[in-house]
């Protein structure tokens, strides 16, 4: 009869840590959906999202594209976003060097537009290599050398960023803009100040803007202020 008895209790005991697990289990599913993203295995909260163009409304017809450059993309005919006055020299940015020949174990290209106020801005080349020099063409000026080349950088004022490295990662637009030596928020690109919205590959990228990867054949789009511009898109030639 002790036995018995003592089987009963255990099976009690039991039942009621087991029944504590699924309340502990429910909290956690309820704080999670709460918190409108999931944890991964560090605690960190999961990255940024996407939405629907759509959700922004009447959007202004993109410009015309400019004249084709050297890269074979077009060139916007618009004032530079900023010069090159602050841009790193040669010295290590978040981890990426400055090296005397390009990289190419990990090659890819991506494309980056600015518009302040509705009003395109150019990107201007020669960000990422330092003592850049120019070589002239019939599509306008190339930049073919400098001092050294970092493994973001800008052979032309067309918005291609040549991503060149020796190692395969993930590289971001605050990479490029630390580089550059110029701000990138939610607030501020460049020099321009105001609300920015960011469009990457079509939709609407609702994180940092610093924090968007530069993809093979990523299109990415910066709109500081109004009126927002529907979004360009360009076709990628042959060997970029």
């Amino acid at each position: 009869m002790r036995a018995a008895e003592a089987r009963r209790r255990r099976r009690i005991q039991i039942g009621a840590v087991g029944g504590a697990v699924v309340v502990i289990g429910a909290a956690v599913g309820i704080a999670l959906a709460a918190s409108g993203g999931s944890q991964n295995a560090g605690g960190a909260q999961s990255g940024p999202g996407s939405a629907p163009l759509s959700t922004l409304g009447a959007l202004k017809p993109a410009p015309a594209a400019g004249a084709l450059g050297p890269e074979g993309v077009p060139v916007p005919n618009a004032a530079p976003l900023a010069g090159l006055g602050t841009a790193a020299t040669g010295q290590p940015v978040n981890g990426i060097s400055c090296q005397t020949n390009e990289q190419t174990l990990f090659h890819i290209h991506a494309h980056l537009t600015v518009f302040v106020n509705g009003t395109p801005r150019q990107i201007p080349a020669a960000i990422g290599i330092p003592g850049a020099q120019a070589q002239n063409t019939a599509s306008g000026p190339f930049i073919a050398a400098g001092t050294c080349f970092y493994w973001l950088h800008t052979h032309a004022a067309d918005g291609i960023i040549h991503i060149e490295s020796p190692v395969k990662r993930t590289y971001t637009l605050g990479n490029f803009f630390a580089e550059w030596g110029q701000p990138l928020s939610s607030s501020r690109v460049g020099p321009a100040t105001g609300h920015v919205t960011a469009i990457y590959n079509g939709k609407v990228f609702t994180g940092n803007p610093a924090d968007i990867p530069l993809t093979a054949h990523g299109q990415i789009q910066l709109e500081v202020g109004k009126p927002l511009v529907a979004p360009e898109s360009i076709s990628f030639p042959s060997g970029l």
